[in-house]
């Protein structure tokens, strides 16, 4: 039933996002129309923070049950995960180029995301490597490693600054109701979008 519910907000929400995105939210007086880019960037953002959760949970609950759907289930969300990490990467690089003149700096929070792309990119490969071996705890071991950069990256960008913005508290300059707004409806959308997505993965290997 859940996973029904998130198939019909998807469809819902999703449509009104790119809406709001283009048509209602207010254009940002420093940054102009790419500042637009932010609202799916957060998307992504989320995505990815969820998905390596899971990965986390269910490595941790796979090396206490030893029940190889566990396994299985962690590495479909790592490959969600990596995913919209690379996502995340690929839509601040067209968000900073115009805003500061640069594809790419090595930033705290850049690098850190860029290491928690390699990482996980790094766990997909070692998990079939594992699973052929027949070792799979190992890659729930380094899953589990993996997952310590993930804190990292959110705690960089406060106290190792560098060009990537603080929007919300602290320093950050906040944003406007209508922005809010469609912020708002833009990760409900990116919530059911990995939902989805995640279903439809687990269910690939089962057809």
């Amino acid at each position: 039933m859940f996973v029904r519910i998130a198939y019909l907000v998807l469809f819902l929400s999703m449509p009104l996002a790119i809406y709001l995105n283009y048509l209602y939210a207010p254009t940002e007086k420093i940054m102009g129309d790419v500042q637009r880019i932010f609202y799916f960037h957060m998307g992504y953002v989320l995505v990815f923070t969820i998905a390596f959760f899971m990965n986390l949970l269910y490595s941790i609950s796979f090396l206490i049950n030893s029940d190889k759907a566990f396994s299985f289930k962690a590495y479909c969300h790592a490959e969600i995960g990596v995913l919209f990490t690379f996502l995340t990467i690929v839509s601040g690089m067209f968000w900073a180029k115009p805003v500061w003149g640069t594809w790419w700096t090595w930033d705290p929070q850049l690098t850190t995301t860029f290491i928690l792309l390699v990482l996980y990119g790094s766990y997909l490969i070692f998990y079939k490597f594992a699973l052929r071996s027949n070792m799979p705890k190992y890659a729930s071991i380094f899953a589990i490693i993996s997952f310590i950069d993930l804190p990292i990256v959110y705690i960089s960008v406060r106290v190792m600054r560098g060009i990537s913005p603080v929007v919300f508290g602290g320093d950050g300059g906040g944003i406007s109701d209508k922005m809010m707004e469609t912020l708002l409806i833009t990760l409900l959308a990116f919530f059911s979008l990995y939902i989805v997505l995640a279903d439809m993965r687990l269910k690939l290997d089962k057809t």
